[in-house]
């Protein structure tokens, strides 16, 4: 196939996998190179608004991820010193309102979908155990060197995450800074629950220096737990093992439910919480990023997967509008890649910037938490959500 409809995309997680899918969508021919010798993606559970599932429906995913994925019936925000609800937002509004499901789902079966979807397309070459060397953009494109070898290519797609080999290349003086918050992950049976209730929903307990956050995930067979605290290991890596007795000790002062949530789990990884500065690098001519790569966020909107399956729809959306092929074709793919860059990066910012704003709110302490509580109740769950609709109702 030409270089000229051939685009090469760095990573196989959940932003690669999409980029690959859209971009042969429109007509590309597309080659993925992943570092790893396996798809094993690491972590648990994530929340896919409907800004992301429109996406991924509309890439032909629906019946695969209905098959893995549960569709929380509310969040419900608690108070963690005395376990009493705060508020409680029907999700299924915003389902109703956007016109996309609302989904909670493991990453290693979202990441297993998108590999299966491309692993039929006859336009998508997935290789695994092939690390990206180098990329070096010229006139007419860019050569990238991988597994030993060179290909030509019409542009290249960073979505190597947070710490891209491809971002290094490009843009060596921006890296991700430590948040000062540490994330530690673990699941659990669903008949595991403590009060041995059926989890249907999204708990999101706010305490002072800490959140838990917990939902069913592999199609409602398992519960995933995130709690989040401060401190100072700031390793890299998504799934370094964390020591119970450590985190138990962390939620002691926390109400019973919450204690029972967090001893019930028996095995916990930690993840030092990273962060791109606000709005990301984007593109360099034919080079672009995506995702993690680009404007790696807190979690604290929910939207690092979200905001990654976004920036994969614009991206193939605008290489698909370009109209030169052959000379000249490589100067009109750069503005094009500057274009997308102009076009993701004002909401991107906005969403790093919710994210560090709810971290600030569900760490309150003392009165200021009293406060919150308070304002939460008076907003009520309608107005809550409507504040989030600028996200949810989004589309390519």
């Amino acid at each position: 196939m030409a270089a000229s409809r051939t685009i090469i995309v760095a990573g196989a997680g959940i932003g690669g996998l999409t980029a690959a899918l859209a971009l042969a969508a429109k007509g590309f021919r597309v080659t993925v190179l992943e570092r790893t010798g396996r798809l094993d993606e690491v972590g648990a559970g994530l929340q896919l608004s409907p800004n992301a599932s429109r996406i991924l429906v509309e890439l032909g995913l629906r019946s695969r991820l209905e098959a893995c994925a549960v569709v929380p019936d509310a969040v419900t925000a608690i108070n963690a010193r005395s376990g009493r609800s705060i508020v409680r937002m029907r999700i299924a509004d915003v389902a109703t309102r956007a016109g996309a499901p609302y989904w909670v789902v493991h990453r290693a079966d979202l990441q297993a979908a998108l590999a299966a979807q491309v692993a039929a397309h006859p336009a998508i070459d997935l290789r695994l155990g092939c690390a990206v060397d180098d990329v070096a953009p010229d006139a007419d494109g860019v050569t990238v060197s991988a597994g030993g070898a060179q290909e030509r290519a019409l542009a290249v797609i960073g979505a190597d995450g947070i710490w891209s080999a491809v971002r290094g290349r490009v843009f060596p003086q921006i890296a991700p800074r430590f948040s000062g918050l540490i994330a530690w992950r673990g699941t659990l049976p669903a008949e595991a629950m403590p009060d041995g209730g059926m989890l249907r929903g999204v708990q999101l307990w706010l305490g002072p220096d800490a959140h838990l956050v917990v939902y069913p995930i592999s199609g409602g067979r398992r519960i995933n737990l995130v709690a989040v605290v401060d401190g100072s290991w700031n390793q890299r890596g998504w799934s370094a093992r964390g020591e119970p007795t450590e985190i138990i000790a962390r939620f002691a002062h926390w109400a019973g439910a919450a204690q029972a949530l967090i001893g019930a789990v028996e095995n916990w990884t930690r993840w030092a919480l990273f962060a791109m500065p606000d709005g990301g690098a984007w593109n360099q001519g034919p080079v672009a990023l995506l995702g993690d790569a680009s404007h790696g966020m807190l979690p604290f909107a929910a939207q690092g997967a979200g905001m990654a399956i976004e920036d994969a729809a614009v991206l193939a959306a605008g290489l698909a509008a370009r109209h030169g092929e052959g000379r000249g074709a490589a100067a009109e793919v750069a503005a094009t890649l500057q274009r997308y860059a102009a076009l993701r990066q004002p909401r991107v910012r906005q969403v790093q910037r919710l994210a560090r704003q709810n971290g600030t709110i569900y760490h309150l302490p003392g009165a200021a938490a009293l406060a919150r509580d308070v304002a939460m109740r008076a907003l009520g769950p309608n107005r809550l959500l409507a504040r989030q609709g600028w996200i949810y109702d989004w589309r390519p």
